[in-house]
């Protein structure tokens, strides 16, 4: 006897199977991660058409199978229909999925992760063409920090001393080693081994402006610019409006993600050409 199951998930992924079908990847809190067949869902006027589109939230009845599941009825719960009318903002989104699978589990309460995807897309949603790519890099962050993964930016990693940036030094810098996990200032010895089998990862040299944004991403308010006391003799300086400072925290958590879960982000290639990145 077939076993059947409800569950609410958002649709992370999906790829044609068969003539007709489906095959989608959907995050639930209850039962983690969940690959499910949606029958006939490319036929024209199939109920199960729009329901299984990208970023979709359905409450779902699932018959058990053994290799895949299948969707048998899915009614939907939201959408987020801002995403797919912006280019810049589904690429976005499709980058934050990409890392909530990487570390989604199967037969696991992943509600965390579900929460906090949602509060992210939502976020994305809403943004502007100033706020679309601070709300990404925060994104990435949040996830990072709830695989346990994210970057140290608050101590130096080598010497655990604390790194407070300083915008009134010009030269004021720090490195950024996705092996040693984050920064670390630039006069302490590098000792980090690559693992085996792999590239040793490139170290990046980052300003107090940067420094100062990174330590700020754990906060849940978006953050845009950098905080207030940060620049206490240089009152006058400015995240720039180009946004260059917020492209270079991008592409460092990029390769941050991509060391630590040892594989590419394949949206993120697409941003350089779909308008959020200068």
């Amino acid at each position: 006897m077939s076993q059947t199951y409800k569950a609410t998930g958002i649709n992370l992924k999906g790829m044609p199977l068969g003539e007709s079908d489906r095959l989608l990847t959907i995050l639930t809190p209850s039962h983690g991660l969940i690959r499910a067949v949606a029958p006939g869902a490319r036929k024209h006027r199939s109920r199960l058409g729009g329901r299984s589109d990208l970023f979709v939230v359905n409450d779902l009845l699932i018959v058990k199978g053994k290799r895949l599941d299948k969707l048998i009825q899915a009614d939907t719960v939201r959408s987020f229909p801002g995403l797919s009318q912006h280019l810049g903002r589904l690429t976005a989104s499709q980058y934050l999925a990409e890392l909530a699978l990487f570390q989604a589990l199967s037969d696991h309460d992943q509600q965390s992760l579900y929460l906090l995807l949602i509060e992210h897309l939502e976020r994305i949603e809403l943004s502007t063409p100033a706020t679309l790519l601070p709300c990404l890099v925060q994104g990435i962050y949040h996830l990072l920090a709830l695989a346990g993964l994210a970057p140290e930016v608050r101590y130096c990693c080598l010497t655990r001393s604390v790194l407070q940036p300083s915008l009134s030094e010009v030269d004021w810098q720090v490195g950024f080693s996705p092996e040693a996990g984050g920064l670390f200032r630039l006069d302490a010895p590098v000792a980090t081994t690559p693992r085996r089998g792999s590239r040793r990862a490139p170290v990046t040299t980052l300003g107090a402006i940067e420094v100062a944004l990174l330590q700020q991403l754990s906060q849940s308010e978006l953050i845009v610019t950098a905080p207030e006391g940060v620049c206490q003799t240089t009152k006058t300086q400015q995240i720039p409006k180009s946004q260059e400072v917020w492209v270079r925290i991008e592409r460092l958590l990029r390769q941050y993600a991509q060391y630590h879960f040892d594989r590419p982000i394949q949206s993120s290639t697409l941003m350089d050409t779909v308008g959020i990145l200068p």
